[in-house]
C-alpha cells in the first residue's frame, strides 16, 4: 500500500477504529496502533487542510463504540483490524464493504459486516477496514516481527497523509 490509498479515502471528519485482544498476538494489532497513532498525534502533526482525527480502541467489542462513532458525526470511518485475508503475515490491504464479506473471518464475535452496515445507515460515512493478515494468534505471544513491520508502514503512510 502506498500512502496515496490513505490520501485517496481519508476525507473530512476521520474516525479511526482500532479492533483487537492484546491479548492475543497479533489480533491486539488493531488496540496497538491506536494506541500508537494517538501517542504521535498529541505530538503535534500539522493536520492538512480541514481534516480532523479521532481514534479509538475498540478492543474486541467495537459495538460498544458505535454510540461513540456516530456522536462524532464522521466523514470517514477507518476500521484496523486483524483479518485472514489468505496473504503472508504482515500484508495488508484496504477493504470496502463488499470486499470484507470475501475475505477471511475476524478474530471477534462480532461480523465486521453488521457492525459496518450499522455505522454506515446511522452516519452515511464512507466506511473501510484496514485489514492486516496476522501470523499468530496465540495467548499472550504480543506482536509478531511482520505485524510489527506492517504496522511501521502503516503508521508512517497515514501520517504522511495528514501531516
Amino acid at each position: 500500500m502506498h500512502p496515496s490509498s490513505f490520501k485517496n479515502i481519508l476525507k473530512g471528519k476521520v474516525i479511526i477504529v482500532g479492533i483487537g485482544n492484546i491479548l492475543r498476538g497479533d489480533d491486539g494489532l488493531g488496540s496497538v496502533f491506536i494506541e500508537r497513532l494517538t501517542s504521535r498525534l498529541r505530538g503535534g502533526i500539522k493536520l492538512k487542510g480541514k481534516m480532523e482525527f479521532v481514534c479509538f480502541d475498540a478492543g474486541t467489542t467495537p459495538e460498544n463504540y458505535a454510540g461513540k462513532i456516530i456522536k462524532e458525526k464522521p466523514d470517514t470511518i477507518l476500521i484496523v483490524d486483524a483479518l485472514h485475508l489468505g496473504k503472508n503475515p504482515g500484508d495488508y490491504e484496504i477493504l470496502k464493504k463488499e470486499d470484507i464479506a470475501k475475505c477471511g473471518l475476524t478474530t471477534h464475535d462480532l461480523s465486521p459486516n453488521m457492525f459496518i452496515d450499522y455505522l454506515e445507515k446511522e452516519t452515511k460515512a464512507n466506511i473501510y477496514m484496514l485489514g492486516v493478515q496476522p501470523e499468530a494468534i496465540k495467548m499472550n505471544t504480543g506482536l509478531s516481527e511482520p505485524v510489527i513491520q506492517a504496522l511501521n508502514k502503516i503508521e508512517e503512510g497515514l501520517l504522511e497523509c495528514i501531516s
